[in-house]
């Protein structure tokens, strides 16, 4: 065990079962001895020299001597817990010796030096502060003096004293020296540079202490067991520089990767992974891991077995051990040695506690480090620790200067100012943190990561400005040259003008002369082609006769064809065989011969008729068939003389028998003949007609070769004119064209001419201009390096904070400083860090895409634009991500983390380049995208990693994250990584927005036309931008003789013709907008109220976080209230109405989500915003009020005023307004004391002037003389200022509220104990027609995994229109999220009558607050507690009936009136609970359930009994419905007694007081009960309930501090932080202890005083055990003090115990431990000491003789209830009556303690009681009634004895119960009966009891 452990107690009976060694750190000669040997040896060995080994003793009691200086001036405390050295630290700076080799180590000197290098990185690394590092070096410096010669300062000065292992290179690993800075530089960059290219890219900043923490890191590395712990803020570079460090070791680095749901599980698989590859592939490995790497405390269990000894319990499985030691096994077997199984897993463990490296990451903001090394030690004891210090200034400047260096174009004399400003702004901006932090509680962190990345910012915004300055330049440049040149070439265009006329004038003359010659030639040619032409028409006409011919000819011949076709068929149908037959007729018929005989005729020769025609002669004609065949085929049908036609057409065909068909009746071949006889005359008779037709042909075809020929002729002649003709035409035609070339040369010349002198013309305007900012430009150039320095700065740092801070870095910080530095900076004057990066064009662009139009909004615009880092922004009015969805428009992707599947959308954005938007994150971000936040590159800048895949990263990619929560608290680590920027909404870019909403509503016109007007010049300032970089893009496009191109002067007149449009548009425009504003400037009053209501509204969740409102929901209470307010055409009186209006909405809408307590704090701090924005009350005085910081040293002259007031009327009277007061106080008494103690001091009036001062000086005097009145002073000061409706507290009608509500806005009601407001909703339901019956309301109480059935009712729901109510939805905290994304899910395109009804009960504190805020905000919140006040709780009680119910009975007279009575007494049980322990001992929920189903219960008892059963009804109301929540007796008694007043049956005639001066009423309608009430209830007071008024000074003087408490924190806070060292929390904490302790008493020597006496009566035995209680008591107070003090020394481990005694003695509490054993106490530590050392003298006097005291300090015993005991048993005893039969009697005496001298006889006198309630009267010995403002007077000495029962006196006797404090219930003592001559009654309705203590 470790003694120092803080923890070191052990029980003496565990003890004693043990032997006890003490082990002490060993002497100086045993370390020595150890060290020594050790050292000797290793130089023998090593072969070092000779003076090397020699100085071995020498080094060693020095390590021995600085090691102890060490123990006794760094001790570990609370903070320093780590400031524990032992062996293992002396023992790791010999380890570090060891490392050496001989040629590292050549003289002593270099053996000096690797020491003091060793104590440095041994105790210097771990030291926390700089101002410990300073001790350590002179310590250590003067232990080197001390021992070794040749020390001085100049070791550390002069060059690096680093050891490290790669001093001479990365090849050559040798643990030497580093010759110089640069070197090691050099060596680290190329290692950098080869670790880059094989890992994600690290772009390092090299400076000296980032060296120094590589060599360290890299030390430990290489150390055996070498685990480190690095601690610094997020963004020190610990993982970059731990990651370079393992590269130059060889070792592979392993990080676990976080994803959704990794648990301790998946932690124990990684490691035992990683247990695998280091010990049994032995691959040397860096196990790194990070404070975001612990999600659950739980894994830092296994780190620390992996520290501590390697081995983590129930790491593998059984069969994994198994693989693991027959992997193991073979090695062993090489190896020779014995391969057990214990062998191989111990040779495992061994490996890896040799290979595997353990570095750990840890941030030192909060507590969690402590805690940490407390609960897991090895963190701290088994890893050498290296701690990462805020850099120092010079750091920062050797950064900067190094970074400074490497950018070109900067002047060498102003590099150093830039250096220092850059570390200045770097510090600055921390300071300013702190006080942001302080005074508006958001948190800010700047760290070396955000440093680096403002400089890196700083050096890329140089170089773009530059090259943009440049461009411009260039461009302006070449279109002023442009227009010089022009103006220059005019004149020579005019010489070459005058040539170019002469050349013209003679290419006329040459052109007439050709023309002249040509006519004569076209008159010739025209002449012959008249003849050509006649000539050419005869032809065409001989043309047409032969065609026409020749077509009538061969249509003769086409007829002709069938006749010859009809003979050749004819002949076709002649055979040899047929005519064989018909020749064989002897005497053929008539027609057969005839056919015959013209079948001769045909066929004689040449026409020559045969004369013999005969049949004869035809047969013989025929005998020869086939030659006549042959003849009649071979027929000449062409040529048949006339004559033989003509006989056949007379002789034969004229017969009608000559016909075929009738000769075939007679002969077929006959026929056969005669048909082609028939069609062969038919075919002669047509050839005959054609053949004449042809020669006619033939004819005329000769004509037409004749004609053709002399046409030819002339048609030769024509064309060779024609070709003359074309020479001519040709020549002349090129003249012409010379001709209008020169023409056209002329022309342009003086179109050139005209065109230049345009365009220098119309430029001159520009030319000027262009001049002026070229000049201007030149100017810039100059000034940019500084103008871009402090834009840098302010991107880089000012996005988080708000307007205030923003302007305060830059005005009275920054820019001074740069001002005052030697060297300025060159800087514009009055430079706008906006201006630099936007113009009007680009904020016009952002604000018509709806970015609000207020300066902040601009500025932060631009921030996220220009920022390098991705942008985080805070908006919790969600006006900046409503301006980046419209200007990414449908590219954005828009993803919360944890919905589903958004990394593979983070995946395809990364790829593909498109922007990522990442809205409402928590203040935690999930470290899956941690490589991606960091945007940690890999490959060269390639890839990244997303989730567990690498992909391509696209240069354009874009992150921009987003919160809705309006103060999130983001580590350093990610604020390092992002650059946080401020969106929410302002003062004044509210006022706008809601200027634009009130005017649309009241004057669309004004509106839509500002809007168009605001749009449309917006557009012209774009239009007139992109017209002039046209302008000059044409101009430097345009060729270098650009003075003829036409379309480009045209171009440059358009765009200058535009522009001067424009230009001439936005006067236009600008007269407008001036009446247009001076119209709209009438309703800025109403904007200005509603932004100061919003921002009102929105500081209210400092009062509870409960109090979230979205701006979304307020423009909707601000829209309906300018809806509602009263028309009016006077505008003034409207926007007066309008202001009213909207004031007392908004006020609606808050108070009904307040809690009653915050109702008054919401309408005062309305109220005093109201004034002060009207100037109306002086912020000095408000102030004054809400401080109340007053000097506590003066004692009041006057019995009325006490010593508090007194002071605070004193401290007023030093102001001018109140100078005087006192005086005038002391001067007439009598007048202020009637104020003073009049019952409503609030509305008397001020003696003398006083009561002439403002309402403000008033409250202030109220405050001093009466701050228990301060809540109805305030509310009347609400009730003046503002008018009463701001402080009546009706209850709003849910219907009321749900009338607001839609799919989008749920309703949330604020739960309280004893009020169920689901019951409202399921009633509101009912008559909607929305029930469970009907399946359209679904009603889940959450908890015990209902979510599901929580979210499948949302979904149904939202489809449906159905009504869903979830009740205590705090009860699923982790579902929260879930719940908040469905509710924005179903918020659209639902169902209109969709509804969620949501109830949760506020957390206890701030801490433990889990609704989101996005539940919260969008929610219409109504909290459900009972009402405050007698009036309030009487209206709400009444509330709970209507007309009907008062009409149900058929008793009405006695239902009404016990009803009211009931409703008071409700009121009054409910409302008493405020007064704390005097109103109720305990808490109890009494609710209207208790109210109503009392009024149900009377109705059946009075419908079923003739007479009203009072008794019967009390003992319902009182031990049933209301008594059933009752559990304490003096509280039940209580209940009796009200009833009992409240419920007699005089109550029907008027003659019961409920209250003094409010009787019960008459029989009066439902209406008349709230009006009367109204009427006739008397203002509060705690006579209302039966109590004195003195009940609630108390109460009131707390609830008024609390309420001047609450606004003060409402305020904005613009206090700087008291100046001058105040004492630290360890030196006040050492000085109480150190007082306690002086003080606190001896213990008692109890064998001492037992030894005294022999007796042991009950007194005697009560002595010995209250000092046997003390003994206790005062044994754990030294105890723990004395623990606490050696932790403050540092002498022991400060445990949490030790830290929570600390915060207590610093805060002024009774530590818990003590409570524990000590006496119930309301006292702070210091009255609660003064009370323990009183208590002890007691006990001394008591103890001296054991005699019982004179009179008995009753209150000074721990358990007084022995002591009474005490007193029957001594009684009983003496006078043998039985104990149980027994009770104690009281009585008061007239006399105090001082006045007894001897104790009493019989019985005991007490001291130290008080009176609450009432007061004792002295000389009528009774209890009366108390006076003002004595709240508790001390009661006389009273005389207590036991007596039997039957004796007990009980007329006109008040049990009265004794209490040990005020906060009475479980510190109730007795009951003394006390003697009073009012009703018992009375003083039970006052809560009159006895205390021990006040």
């Amino acid at each position: 065990m470790n003694p120092t452990a803080g923890s070191f107690v052990i029980n003496p009976r565990l003890q004693r079962h043990f032997s006890v060694f003490a082990v002490h750190f060993p002497g100086p000669e045993a370390l020595s001895t150890i060290y020594s040997s050790v050292l000797a040896a290793h130089f023998q060995q090593g072969g070092f020299s000779y003076g090397v080994s020699k100085s071995v003793e020498t080094l060693v009691q020095a390590a021995i001597c600085l090691h102890q200086k060490m123990t006794q001036n760094f001790l570990p405390t609370a903070i320093r817990f780590h400031y524990i050295f032992n062996l293992r630290d002396l023992s790791s700076i010999f380890q570090g010796i060891l490392f050496a080799l001989p040629e590292c180590i050549r003289y002593p000197i270099d053996l000096v030096h690797l020491w003091l290098h060793e104590s440095s990185r041994v105790y210097s690394d771990k030291l926390m502060e700089e101002k410990d590092v300073e001790l350590f070096n002179k310590i250590l410096l003067d232990t080197g003096k001390r021992y070794f010669e040749g020390i001085d300062e100049s070791i550390f000065i002069h060059q690096p004293l680093i050891y490290c292992h790669f001093a001479h290179g990365l090849g050559e690993p040798r643990y030497s020296r580093v010759s110089d800075w640069e070197r090691l530089q050099k060596t680290l960059v190329d290692a950098m540079e080869h670790y880059n290219e094989l890992h994600a890219a690290m772009d390092l900043v090299l400076f000296e202490e980032a060296m120094q923490h590589v060599c360290r890191i890299n030390r430990i590395l290489e150390s055996p067991h070498g685990n480190a712990l690095l601690i610094g803020v997020g963004g020190s570079g610990k993982q970059s520089l731990c990651r370079l460090a393992a590269f130059l070791s060889l070792l592979e680095v392993f990080q676990i990767t976080l994803r959704k749901g990794y648990n301790i599980g998946d932690f124990r698989s990684d490691i035992a992974a990683l247990y695998m590859k280091v010990g049994v592939k032995n691959i040397g490995t860096v196990f790194l891991h990070t404070d975001a790497q612990v999600p659950d405390e739980c894994f830092l269990v296994l780190v620390n077995d992996m520290l501590a000894s390697g081995d983590i319990p129930d790491l593998f499985s059984e069969e994994e051990v198994d693989t693991v030691i027959s992997s193991i096994r073979v090695e062993l077997r090489a190896l020779g040695l014995l391969d057990t199984r214990e062998n191989c897993w111990q040779f495992f463990i061994d490996r890896i506690r040799r290979q595997l490296k353990v570095v750990l990451c840890f941030s030192p903001v909060g507590f969690t480090l402590r805690t940490r090394a407390r609960k897991f030690p090895a963190l701290v004891n088994c890893s050498a620790i290296d701690w990462f210090h805020a850099w120092p200034q010079l750091a920062l400047q050797s950064v900067s200067r190094t970074f400074i260096e490497k950018i070109d174009g900067l002047e060498p004399e102003v590099r150093a100012s830039i250096s220092e400003f850059i570390s200045y702004a770097h510090t600055s901006v921390n300071e300013v943190s702190v006080r942001y932090q302080h005074n508006e509680k958001h948190y800010n962190y700047s760290t070396p990561k955000s440093f680096l990345e403002f400089m890196k910012l700083y050096g890329n915004l140089l170089s773009k400005k530059r090259a943009e300055l440049v461009r411009k330049m260039e461009r302006l440049e070449n279109g002023l040259q442009k227009l010089q040149t022009t103006s220059s070439q005019v004149e020579d265009l005019k010489a070459k003008l005058a040539v170019q006329e002469v050349e013209l004038n003679q290419r006329n003359i040459d052109t007439e002369a050709l023309i002249a010659k040509i006519g004569q030639q076209t008159e010739k040619l025209n002449q012959e082609k008249v003849v050509a032409d006649a000539e050419e028409q005869k032809v065409a006409a001989i043309q047409a006769e032969v065609s026409k011919q020749q077509q009538e000819t061969e249509n003769d011949l086409a007829k002709a064809e069938p006749a010859l076709q009809a003979a050749n068929a004819a002949l076709n149908t002649l055979n040899r065989l047929n005519l064989t037959e018909m020749r064989t007729f002897p005497n053929p018929p008539t027609i057969v011969a005839n056919v015959s005989a013209a079948v001769l005729v045909l066929l004689a020769p040449q026409g020559r008729i045969p004369k013999d025609r005969s049949w004869k002669a035809a047969k013989i004609y025929m005998s020869k068939v086939d030659d006549f065949l042959q003849a009649l085929m071979n027929f000449d049908k062409e040529h048949v003389p006339d004559g033989t036609i003509r006989v056949l057409k007379e002789e034969y065909l004229s017969d009608p028998e000559f016909n075929p068909e009738f000769v075939r009746l007679k002969s077929s071949a006959a026929a056969g003949l005669c048909a082609w006889v028939i069609n062969i005359v038919r075919f002669h008779e047509v050839s005959c007609e054609v053949e004449l037709k042809r020669q006619t042909l033939s004819q005329t075809h000769a004509d037409l070769l004749e004609s053709a020929d002399k046409l030819e002729v002339i048609r030769r002649k024509l064309a060779e004119l024609d070709t003359s003709l074309d020479t001519l035409t040709a020549a002349f035609e090129k003249a012409t064209a010379e001709k209008l070339r020169c023409q056209d040369e002329v022309n342009r010349t003086n179109k050139t001419i005209e065109l230049a002198n345009r365009l220098v013309k119309g430029l001159e305007s520009e030319n000027v201009r262009w001049a002026h900012s070229v000049a201007q430009y030149h100017e810039q150039e100059k000034t940019l390096c500084g103008d871009v320095l402090l834009t840098s700065a302010f991107i880089s740092y000012a996005g988080s904070f708000s307007k205030r801070y923003r302007h305060e870095l830059l005005e009275n910080l920054w820019i001074p400083y740069l001002h005052n530095q030697k060297i300025p900076i060159p800087m514009t004057e009055g430079l706008d860090p906006v201006s630099m990066l936007t113009d009007d064009a680009t904020v016009a662009k952002w604000n018509n895409e709806g970015l609000p139009s207020d300066r902040m909004s601009t500025q932060n615009a631009t921030i996220l634009i220009n920022c390098e880092r991705w942008p985080l922004l805070i908006d919790p009015q969600l006006q900046g991500i409503k301006w980046i969805k419209s200007r990414y428009g449908a590219d954005l992707r828009v993803i919360s983390l944890g919905q589903k599947g958004y990394v593979d959308v983070i995946e395809q954005a990364v790829v593909t380049g498109d922007p990522v938007l990442i809205e409402n994150l928590e203040e935690t971000i999930d470290p899956v995208i941690d490589p991606l936040l960091g945007r940690h590159t890999i490959k060269k800048g390639r890839y990244i990693q997303v989730g567990d895949k690498e992909c391509h990263f696209h240069p354009n990619f874009r992150l921009i994250l987003h919160t809705k929560l309006a103060n999130p608290h983001y580590k350093p680590e990610i604020q390092a990584q992002t650059t946080l920027i401020n969106f929410t909404v302002t003062r004044d870019g509210l006022e706008d927005q809601l200027l634009a909403e009130v005017v649309n509503l009241e004057r669309p016109d004004l509106e839509h036309l500002k809007s168009d007007l605001t749009k449309q010049q917006n557009s012209f300032k774009i239009e007139l931008k992109l017209l002039e970089d046209e302008l000059l893009t044409r101009l430097s496009a345009a060729e270098s003789n650009f003075i003829g191109d036409n379309l480009l002067v045209e171009k440059l007149e358009t765009t200058k013709h535009t522009a001067a449009e424009i230009e001439m548009k936005v006067l236009e425009a600008k007269v407008n907008e001036v009446k247009i504003n001076e119209a709209r400037e009438h309703y800025r009053p109403v904007a200005v109220r509603a932004s100061l209501l919003y921002f009102i509204m929105n500081d209210l969740n400092k009062i509870n976080p409960m109090y979230q409102f979205s701006l979304k929901a307020f423009n909707v209470v601000f829209h309906k209230a300018v809806c509602q307010a009263e028309p009016s055409d006077d505008v003034r009186r409207r926007v007066s109405t309008l202001i009213d209006c909207i004031t007392f909405s908004t006020f609606n809408y808050i108070s009904r989500g307040l809690f009653e307590r915050d109702k008054l704090t919401f309408s005062a701090q309305l109220a005093f915003q109201l004034l002060l924005m009207n100037r109306e009350i002086d912020v000095r005085e408000l102030d004054f009020l809400l401080r109340f910081n007053i000097d506590h040293s003066y004692v009041s002259p006057v019995e009325f005023l006490s010593n508090s007031a007194w002071s605070a009327i004193r401290t007023m009277s030093f102001t001018d307004e109140f100078r005087g007061l006192d005086r005038d106080i002391e001067c007439s008494p009598k007048r202020w004391k009637k104020v003073v103690e009049s019952e409503c001091p609030e509305k008397e009036k001020f003696p003398q002037e006083w009561k002439s001062k403002s309402s403000l000086q008033r409250l202030i005097m109220m405050r001093a003389l009466r701050p228990d009145r301060m809540t109805y002073a305030v509310r009347n000061f609400v009730e003046e200022k503002l008018g009463a409706q701001y402080t009546e507290g009706r209850k709003i009608e849910l219907a009321k509220s749900f009338r607001e509500s839609g799919p989008g806005s749920p309703m949330f009601f604020i739960l309280s104990p004893g009020v169920d407001p689901l019951k409202d909703v399921e009633s509101l339901g009912k008559k909607l027609r929305f029930t469970i019956d009907l399946g359209k309301l679904h009603n889940v109480s959450l908890g015990q995994g209902q979510e599901v059935v929580a979210e499948l009712a949302m979904e149904k729901a939202s489809k449906e229109g159905h009504w869903v109510i979830l009740q205590n939805i705090h009860l699923v905290a982790k579902w929260l999220g879930t719940l908040e994304a469905l509710l924005e899910r179903y918020s659209e395109s639902s169902h209109p009558d969709y509804r969620v009804f949501m109830s949760a009960e506020p957390a206890p504190s701030a801490l433990e607050h889990i609704i989101p805020q996005g539940v919260l905000e969008n929610s219409i919140k109504i909290t459900n507690e009972p009402p405050t006040g007698m009036l309030a709780n009487l209206h709400a009680a009444l509330d709970n009936f209507d007309q009907d119910i008062l009409d149900q009975c058929s008793r009405e007279q006695e239902f009404k009136t016990i009803l009211f009575s009931l409703c008071y007494f409700h009121a009054c049980v409910a409302e008493r609970r405020k007064f704390g322990p005097q109103g109720w001992n305990r808490k109890y929920p009494f609710n209207t359930g208790d109210l109503t189903i009392s009024v149900n219960v009377l109705y059946n008892y009075l419908e079923a009994n003739s007479q009203v059963p009072w008794e019967d009804l009390r003992y319902l109301f009182g031990e049933i419905m209301y008594g059933g929540h009752i559990t304490d007796d003096w509280d039940r008694r209580l209940c009796r007694t009200y009833l009992e007043e409240y419920m007699q049956p005089h109550q029907f005639d008027r003659k019961l007081a409920l209250a003094p001066g409010f009787l019960v009423p008459s029989n009066l309608d439902y209406q008349g009960y709230h009006d009367y009430v109204d009427e006739m209830l008397p203002h509060e007071s705690p006579v209302h309930y039966g109590l004195h008024p003195n009940a609630e000074i108390e109460f009131l003087t707390v609830t008024s501090d609390n309420l001047f408490h609450t606004l003060l924190e409402l305020q904005s806070r613009d206090s700087v932080m008291g100046e001058g060292a105040s004492q630290t929390m360890e030196e006040k904490v050492k000085m109480i202890l150190d007082d306690i302790l002086e003080k606190l008493p001896e213990e008692y020597n109890m064998s001492d005083i037992t030894s005294k006496t022999a007796e042991r009566s009950p007194y005697i035995l009560v002595c010995f055990q209250e000092c046997e209680r003390m003994n206790m008591l005062t044994y754990e107070i030294r105890r723990s003090l004395k623990g606490l003090d050696l932790g403050l020394k540092g002498e022991l481990a400060v445990s949490s115990e030790m830290e929570r005694l600390q915060t207590a003695l610093f805060l002024d509490n009774v530590p818990d431990t003590w409570t524990r054993l000590a006496y119930p106490s309301t006292c702070s530590l210091g009255q609660w000491y003064c009370d323990l050392l009183q208590r002890c003298r007691e006990l001394d006097s008591w103890t001296q003789d054991l005699a019982l005291p004179n009179v008995v300090w009753l209150s000074g015993l721990f358990n007084p209830q022995s002591f009474l005991t005490a007193v029957m048993q001594s009684l009983a005893r003496k006078n043998e009556w039985p104990l149980d039969k027994m009770n104690l009697t009281v009585d008061v005496t007239k006399k105090f303690k001082e006045e007894f001298n001897q104790p009493a006889r019989e019985g005991v006198y007490f001291h130290g009681l008080y009176l609450e309630g009432a007061r004792w009267d002295i000389q009528s010995g009774n209890i009366a009634e108390a006076q003002l403002k004595d709240l508790t007077p001390a009661m006389p000495v009273l005389f207590v004895r036991a007596i039997p029962n039957d004796r007990q006196e009980t007329r006109n006797i008040y049990e009265c119960p004794v209490y040990k404090t005020k906060m009475r219930g479980p510190t109730y003592v007795w009951t003394f009966h006390l003697k009073t001559k009012e009703r018992p009654g009375k003083w039970v309705l006052a809560g009159v009891a006895l205390l021990l203590s006040v």
